[in-house]
């Protein structure tokens, strides 16, 4: 198998046909090996009898159901370790991801590189789907002290033995742009056009970002606990400044109510700190709780086609 193309579906149901028929219109003039996974991820519509009915007439789809929602990462993660091809082209299923970019990316990896990724140049999203995206890869750019792309998402071809690493990693917490980045190898940008949904709207809400964005930092970087030294030890020092502030105070008669305001200041303080600090160290202590059990990132009820 010459190419794989994996398209996690979620609420597509109206647009499978149409992501099918417009990869084979961008795939065929290229070359007659390749395959289309669909990893449907326990979607609450109908979008798994919109991938049997594809895979009934059409050998070259491939369906893989998981036995319900793990995520649009373990999704991916599922489609990378079934797919067969020497090159694997990852795209969204709501073709914001253009199909008819695949053969630039394929040409642009055959002039040496691993991996490339597709950069959007005119994001078609909300004001505030582009504002929280930026300031998501602006964090944990900061917070991972790696550099971080926000017109770079899951759009992309990959070589085999790209894949292959991304797979053997042990991360309960999957996320598929930073794993791609971590594991190395030749890699280059090509620009891409970005288009509008065509169907229904983003199953991303505030909330699930938020979730998304906070658990990707917590399990690619120990930076948040080296912040809270450097907090405590900041606290520290301030604590040291204001003792000096107060024992000039007592010794020049400005202390009317002795005790009370540097009591209540410092429980209600420091307080605080040790339990925002405590409240750090038990997130990752329940991370790596998740970590050693060794569940898998996803469960495969049926596959098509295979």
């Amino acid at each position: 198998m010459y190419l794989s193309i994996i398209s996690p579906v979620y609420r597509a149901e109206e647009i499978v046909e149409q992501l099918v028929s417009e990869i084979h219109q961008a795939v065929r003039p290229i070359t007659d090996s390749y395959e289309i996974l669909l990893v449907e991820d326990g979607s609450p519509d109908k979008s798994w009898e919109a991938i049997l009915r594809v895979c009934e007439r059409d050998k070259i789809v491939k369906g893989v159901k998981l036995s319900r929602n793990f995520g649009q990462h373990a999704a991916i993660t599922a489609g990378l370790s079934t797919s067969k091809g020497e090159w694997v082209v990852v795209m969204d299923c709501d073709l914001q991801d253009r199909p008819d970019e695949i053969p630039y990316l394929l040409a642009k990896a055959q002039e040496g590189y691993e991996l490339v990724f597709a950069q959007r140049q005119v994001r078609q999203d909300g004001f505030f789907k582009k504002l929280s995206s930026k300031l998501f890869y602006k964090t944990f750019s900061y917070l991972t002290d790696t550099v971080q792309d926000s017109s770079v998402a899951n759009f992309g071809i990959y070589h085999r033995k790209v894949v292959d690493a991304v797979v053997s990693l042990g991360d309960r917490i999957r996320f598929f742009p930073t794993m791609t980045q971590w594991v190395g190898f030749r890699k280059a940008y090509l620009p891409v056009k970005h288009d509008e949904r065509a169907s229904g709207k983003s199953s991303y809400s505030w909330s699930k970002l938020i979730e998304l964005a906070f658990n990707n930092i917590i399990s690619f970087s120990d930076k948040p606990l080296r912040l809270t030294i450097r907090l405590g030890l900041m606290m520290s020092l301030f604590a040291i400044l204001l003792g000096i502030v107060y024992l000039y105070q007592y010794f020049t008669n400005k202390i009317t109510q002795l005790g009370f305001a540097s009591i209540i200041i410092s429980i209600t303080f420091f307080s605080g700190l040790i339990i925002f600090i405590l409240g750090i160290i038990g997130i990752y202590l329940g991370k790596t709780f998740e970590q050693v059990k060794g569940r898998p990132t996803h469960i495969i009820d049926q596959k098509l086609n295979f």
